[in-house]
């Protein structure tokens, strides 16, 4: 269930902040995010990632549909791909690592940061 949250407000964290600020403002707040909701390792990783690669492609799609441009087969082209469905999924693929290792690394400073009891016996 934290997964699912977690991607719910990772999405719409980069959805809305994304006009604002470059994509590095938007991995601070991805992993400022997992600080805050505390998903697991998994779930702070697949969550992060997939929340921004729906963002990033879903925003791609939207306005390559809205204005009917042809510039990202120019891209794709120019990049070698061939056409611009390869671009979108390579968006997409960037997306996820980016926002994978943002969201991850708020949850392992998290871990970092807590408090460990000190009177339990460790043997």
């Amino acid at each position: 269930m934290k997964f699912l949250l977690y991607l719910l407000l990772s999405f719409i964290l980069v959805f809305f902040l994304n006009p604002f600020v470059p994509f590095w403002g938007v991995m601070i707040g991805l992993g400022l995010l997992a600080i805050l909701v505390h998903p697991g390792g998994g779930a702070a990783f697949f969550g992060g990632g997939f929340g921004m690669a729906f963002a990033w492609m879903g925003l791609a799609v939207y306005l390559n549909v809205e204005t009917g441009s042809n510039l990202p087969d120019k891209m794709a082209q120019l990049f070698g791909l061939g056409n611009g469905t390869l671009l979108l999924l390579g968006t997409g693929f960037l997306a996820f690592l980016l926002g994978a290792f943002s969201s991850w690394s708020g949850q392992l400073l998290r871990n970092l940061l807590k408090k460990k009891p000190e009177n339990i016996y460790r043997g």
